[in-house]
């Protein structure tokens, strides 16, 4: 099958992602924050921040992810995927304690994605 390594990788993603999910809905339970608000205490709004952010990063690495994948080498990309879930994992648990300790995660997380993007672009290039 070809991609194996990235289509793994895609389906933790979504795992994680779900796993988030899940601690959005368990906060809005533990703090009373009934749909539609967004708003409540620093616990919740943790936990939905780090969603909200999940999503935004999922825009960007996602097709990039992907790209690298196709363009250049599915192994490299799923060990950078494999990278980019364990800084999000890092972000998320960082966040979830306190805010100003995210920085780590998003770094990695961030480090991987660009990384992806470039390794396409080499990919399309050579």
């Amino acid at each position: 099958m070809q991609f194996l390594w990235t289509s793994w990788v895609t389906v933790a993603t979504l795992c994680m992602y779900f796993w988030i999910i899940v601690k959005v809905g368990k906060a809005r339970i533990k703090y009373q924050v009934l749909a539609p608000s967004v708003d409540g205490p620093p616990e919740f709004l943790r936990s939905l921040r780090v969603q909200m952010n999940t999503v935004e990063q999922l825009i960007f690495f996602f097709p990039a992810l992907w790209l690298c994948a196709y363009c250049l080498n599915d192994q490299f990309a799923a060990l950078l995927g494999v990278v980019w879930i364990i800084g999000r994992i890092w972000y998320a648990l960082s966040y979830y304690r306190e805010a100003a300790k995210r920085a780590a995660g998003f770094s990695i997380a961030t480090f991987a994605s660009v990384t992806l993007l470039l390794g396409a672009v080499y990919g399309l290039l050579r």
